[in-house]
């Protein structure tokens, strides 16, 4: 293969691979959703991830996780958390662009709430551990 030919099929191997990168997925909650709650698609090792055990967002015991049961954002009785089946102002996800995707939710009435079973099951047996 000759060098140009390398040099344009590295390019579009590149390129490509920016044009499809996922976007990151934002938690954020409160009354008026303006407070981060952390990174939703990150790995586990990003210090915003709520997957990040050791993180401010991933963390059990930390004021910003829904991973905490006693904190607005993870209590079973908080209309902050996700983890109440009657809360009125769960948690939302949105891209970095704005793009809304939902209330993560177990309020399954609530008509924006997510419905992916994967991510229900999820924030019902690891979030809520209900």
């Amino acid at each position: 293969m000759s060098i140009k030919k390398y040099f344009v099929a590295l390019t579009l191997v590149i390129f490509s691979t920016f044009a499809y990168a996922e976007k990151k997925i934002m938690l954020f909650g409160g009354s008026n959703h303006d407070v981060y709650l952390g990174c939703f698609n990150c790995s586990d090792i990003a210090s915003d991830s709520i997957h990040n055990e050791i993180g401010k967002y991933g963390s059990d015991i930390s004021a910003t996780s829904i991973f905490n049961n006693i904190s607005q954002y993870g209590s079973d009785i908080s209309q902050y958390s996700p983890c109440n089946n009657i809360a009125s102002k769960p948690p939302i996800l949105v891209d970095e662009d704005g793009r809304f995707y939902g209330y993560l939710t177990l309020n399954d009435i609530n008509p924006k709430a997510i419905t992916d079973p994967n991510t229900l099951a999820w924030l019902k047996y690891k979030v809520c551990k209900q």
